[in-house]
């Protein structure tokens, strides 16, 4: 009997019976096609015969094949030596006999192989070549040590909200720069990112996607892993940056809590339930993951494509700025106020309120809160009360603003009552320990200057 292989994430069953232990789907003998009959059920096709490709110990071109890394839909990766060069490579190996059934099957690698080549990026496996020796087709890629992010995932289930959120970080940055150039990766999912041993995330196989075909003989526009692809993918609409940003939304889930948003045990049902958008929320498994973070992970699984961030830029900008949030608002203003004796802070709130001791025995408070915005417009807020904004005093206010150089001032109702407010704003994600010390300082001063000017009090 054949060697089965899951249909949701290509991996070989450990035995011919039950569902996959990674996944739950049942079994299908593909590695390379998913056939969807009207039934539902998961039927079989043509996987590579791997006699085909055992090449240990073999030299293929100008390359010495030391031993398999990999198997996958297109073909065997093998560590090998580029004896030109004296490097160590990864070399992938398409199956001669899917080459020879297929002229579009060898176009599509070559096509891909090519405009992978074009994308240097420290978040992508780097394509050195492409090229053919008697019956095998090859690409010669960057060698990277490690693990496939799939097989951390597999033995240590969620891997932490910081690590997670700044592994995707770095694959949104790679696909930042596919995204420029006008290419999609239409495969992504943990077993095709590597992780150095320093912990970077590099992406790898680059467009090389598979195809979904039904019972009818007809092929859908695109390719993928099932449980990665957006719910456009199913309805036949070609793969664009959105639908890369999806599959790395399932990344990110599976990263913070071991298991896949949406789950059937056919590919009608996964398919039923990626088309309905709702699954479990990541603090449904796990409350210790921070509101941000959640909210990330809703936006790129969003069921609508322009709902989603618009690409992998959008992604690395958006989970940069939930990054910033995640650190903690009093170790900043520690940071920044540490040893200043005419500063102390106290919990205000959701915020901190600052008082300052300032030259003739005044003082002056300052308060630090959060906006209400989403993550990834957040800002930092940072403000001292001035005094009741009486129309008398509109043209003096104006003159004493036009000379502060951290903030502004603006009226703000309190109680009831409009008062001048200076006001200073910050990205959260960006704002530094030194910007909130000097804006505090600056606000607070010309805050207490613009009191004392126009009442002659300290009152605030």
């Amino acid at each position: 009997m054949p060697e089965l292989y899951c249909p949701g994430c290509n991996e070989a069953f450990p035995n011919n019976d039950g569902k996959c232990p990674r996944c739950g789907m049942l079994p299908a003998q593909s590695m390379d096609t998913v056939l969807v009959p009207d039934d539902g059920d998961v039927t079989s096709s043509t996987g590579i015969e791997l006699d085909e490709v055992l090449l240990d110990g073999q030299v293929v071109h100008i390359y010495a094949c030391q031993n398999m890394l990999g198997r996958g839909g297109m073909g065997v990766v093998y560590l090998a030596t580029n004896q030109n060069l004296d490097r160590q490579v990864a070399l992938k190996v398409l199956s001669p006999r899917q080459a020879s059934r297929s002229i579009d099957y060898v176009a599509r690698f070559e096509n891909e192989g090519r405009a992978a080549a074009a994308l240097v990026h420290p978040n992508i496996v780097t394509t050195h070549a492409i090229g053919k020796t008697g019956p095998h087709h090859f690409l010669e890629m960057e060698f990277v040590p490690g693990q496939s992010l799939q097989k951390e995932i597999d033995s240590t289930g969620g891997i932490g909200p910081l690590r997670a959120t700044q592994m995707v970080v770095g694959i949104a940055e790679g696909l930042a720069m596919a995204h420029r150039m006008g290419i999609v990766h239409r495969d992504l999912k943990p077993d095709n990112v590597l992780v150095t041993p320093a912990g970077h995330p590099k992406i790898a196989d680059f467009g090389l996607a598979k195809q979904i075909r039904s019972s009818n003989g007809g092929t859908t526009k695109l390719a993928g892993t099932p449980h990665f692809m957006a719910a456009e993918l199913w309805q036949g609409v070609e793969a664009s940056p959105a639908s890369d940003v999806f599959a790395l939304g399932v990344c990110y889930y599976l990263m913070l809590t071991g298991q896949y948003p949406f789950e059937g045990e056919t590919m009608t049902s996964l398919m039923a339930a990626i088309l309905a958008g709702e699954y479990k929320g990541v603090r449904r498994h796990n409350p210790d993951i921070p509101l941000e973070m959640a909210e990330a992970v809703s936006l790129m699984l969003a069921r609508a494509p322009e709902n989603r961030p618009r690409d992998g830029a959008a992604v690395s900008q958006l989970l940069q700025a939930v990054l910033g949030s995640t650190r903690d608002m009093h170790s900043l203003v520690y940071e920044a106020f540490h040893g200043i004796p005419s500063v102390q802070w106290e919990q205000a709130g959701s915020g901190v309120r600052i008082d300052l001791k300032l030259p003739e025995e005044r003082h002056q408070a300052v308060y630090i809160e959060n906006s209400d915005h989403r993550a990834g417009d957040r800002l930092l807020n940072i403000y001292s009360l001035c005094c009741e904004a009486r129309t008398d005093f509109y043209e003096d206010a104006l003159r004493l603003n036009a000379v502060v150089l951290h903030g502004g001032l603006s009226i703000k109702d309190i109680d009831g009552k409009p008062w001048f407010v200076m006001v200073d704003t910050y990205p959260r994600a960006t704002v530094s320990a030194e910007e909130i010390r000097r804006s505090a300082i600056e606000v607070g001063s010309r805050a207490d200057e613009i009191e004392r000017l126009l009442t002659g009090k300290d009152e605030n």
